[in-house]
């Protein structure tokens, strides 16, 4: 049987890659002490690896391909193909950001103040990059973690990634500059991708957790209204595109079907009954395919 070995990013990204996969449709269950999750689909080989490593991995082969942040293929320079870009993180269903920050009593106030100063970062090359483009020479020290607790006595600034700022907001920083963007992308080797089968395997892949994110936060509703009252309805939907009608058996009477963000459905369902709306009925999205 073919199989495809695909790295699941072990830390930070492991609960909500987890969470998506199985919206996707992807059951996926990670022992306490194991490294290999069981998952159902007799197709797939999973392994968990930090994202830090994941794209050296999938690079020499070890992987097939994987999930990480597009700031770690940046950082290890891998040649690897990304088969999509996933727009998500710890937190939320966004990009994060790789910030420049100081002390808030510092008299640093961005790049071009960190000449002969202490930068601590985990993102290492992509620092020393960031500020060569600056014009500045300063020494870049790796940070095994919490880096957000080393100024000012273990470093003058850092490099740190961030979804909200709390964290360095917490610790008395202030950010001075973006330094990357970056969001979850998943890899391929080369060799995996010049394979038909297992390209086809990660496409589908691909399909079906942008599906999945299209999804979240969106619901469906169900509705039956007579036609007399039908433009009045259709005035108050939104829709992904134009929503679904179909005849019911009741002469003069039609179905519609539509897709909406959840957050708007309190607003939306009193606004349809005025409508002439009848047998509301809401129900939860698993993937819109589009």
């Amino acid at each position: 049987m073919n199989k495809l070995r695909l790295g699941i990013p072990k830390g930070s990204l492991q609960d909500a890659t987890i969470e998506l996969f199985q919206r996707a449709g992807f059951e996926i269950k990670v022992g306490s002490r194991s490294y290999y999750p069981v998952v159902d689909d007799e197709e797939l080989e999973c392994v968990l690896i930090r994202a830090q490593e994941m794209a050296r991995y999938v690079e020499d082969g070890v992987l097939d391909a994987g999930l990480t942040g597009h700031d770690w293929v940046i950082e290890n320079d891998a040649k690897v193909v990304e088969v999509a870009n996933l727009i998500y993180a710890k937190q939320s269903f966004g990009k994060v950001r790789w910030v420049l920050a100081a002390p808030e009593d510092s008299a640093i106030q961005g790049p071009k103040d960190l000449q002969d100063k202490v930068v601590a970062t985990e993102l290492v090359k992509v620092t020393e990059r960031y500020l060569a483009q600056h014009g500045v020479r300063a020494k870049v020290e790796f940070s095994w973690g919490a880096t957000e607790v080393k100024p000012p006595l273990l470093a003058d600034a850092i490099v740190e990634v961030t979804e909200t700022g709390s964290a360095l907001r917490a610790n008395n920083l202030k950010i001075l500059d973006t330094v990357l963007e970056s969001n979850t992308v998943l890899i391929a080797n080369q060799g995996a991708w010049g394979d038909a089968w297992k390209q086809e395997k990660l496409c589908n892949i691909k399909m079906l957790l942008e599906g999945a994110m299209m999804a979240h936060g969106r619901v469906g509703l169900m509705l039956n209204v007579h036609k007399d009252n039908l433009r009045a309805v259709l005035e108050v939907l939104p829709a992904l595109k134009r929503p679904t009608i179909s005849e019911l058996s009741e002469t003069g009477w039609v179905a519609v079907n539509t897709i909406l963000e959840e957050k708007l459905v309190r607003v939306i369902i009193p606004r349809l009954k005025q409508a002439g709306a009848q047998g509301i009925v809401e129900y939860p999205l698993n993937k819109i395919v589009m």
